[in-house]
């Protein structure tokens, strides 16, 4: 299975070529303007449990989710229903999304992250000329050096990372560029079987001056209080919120739940984990 990660990064690499042949990277550099974006490592630090709400329309393990999504109208939904950030996937072929869906997201004034297969620079530029506030680095798909170029490339450019991990060895290369934020991923991406107590059973090795972001899988405010049982400073939620009926109200409640937690995490960080992390 970790071939299918290959093809992912190799169908990405193929964007930003194609990308790249009509418009380079200096260029398109070039035409960025205006103050930073706000700032999305500090959007998630506020007391509790912050949500990270996210505008996709299919994954590669579920299929379509919801194919007719407006990602406008679900940004708004999430920014009126008070999140602290807004994850929006841009890949086109397994997700369905796009650099128009970000834009447009971005728009809203909500920090939003850009949530794609980062395997070039031209992506983070393309990422901070949509408005953006973050790009996510997945550390199962870089190399050392690929991991920290790029991070300096997002800092250059007022763009928070979000490093993704999955095991001890890829924290312990996140660890080693001194990230702000981190986020478990409970399912590993390389063969996409899911550790549902991974997020548990990393964060007491992740910094406290990190944020530490339990990935997806929160279904409900339960999910919300098991997370910060676990140590979690913030939660990404995706699926449960794209297919509500009434995103805002689900945002909402997820919103309500995490602020109710503050004081809560840290307290028990071998506490249960209910499956927190799922692209």
């Amino acid at each position: 299975m970790t071939a299918f990660l290959d093809l992912l990064l190799d169908e990405a690499r193929t964007r930003v070529a194609a990308d790249r042949a009509r418009e380079g990277t200096d260029a398109l550099a070039a035409r960025i303007s205006g103050p930073a974006p706000p700032s999305f490592a500090d959007a998630l630090r506020a007391p509790g449990v912050a949500v990270i709400a996210e505008v996709k329309r299919a994954s590669p393990s579920k299929g379509d989710l919801a194919p007719d999504l407006d990602a406008v109208a679900q940004g708004r939904a999430y920014r009126d229903a008070g999140v602290a950030a807004i994850s929006v996937l841009t890949e086109p072929d397994r997700f369905k999304g796009s650099l128009d869906d970000l834009v447009a997201v971005s728009a809203l004034g909500t920090p939003t992250l850009r949530k794609d297969f980062t395997v070039d620079r031209h992506q983070i530029v393309q990422a901070r000329l949509a408005g953006a506030s973050a790009v996510l680095l997945i550390v199962a798909a870089l190399d050392d050096d690929e991991l920290a170029t790029f991070a300096d490339a997002a800092a250059a450019l007022d763009l928070s990372v979000l490093v993704e991990v999955h095991d001890e060895g890829e924290l312990a290369r996140a660890l080693a560029i001194e990230p702000a934020v981190v986020g478990v991923n409970a399912r590993d991406l390389r063969t996409f079987e899911v550790d549902r107590d991974a997020f548990a059973r990393l964060r007491p090795a992740i910094p406290d001056d990190v944020v530490a972001v339990a990935e997806s899988g929160v279904r409900g405010p339960a999910d919300v209080g098991a997370a910060a049982a676990a140590g979690a400073d913030a939660v990404l939620v995706g699926e449960s919120l794209v297919v509500a009926d009434d995103p805002e109200a689900a945002a909402r409640a997820l919103v309500d739940a995490g602020r109710a937690t503050a004081g809560v995490g840290g307290e028990s960080t071998g506490g249960p984990s209910r499956g927190l992390g799922r692209w």
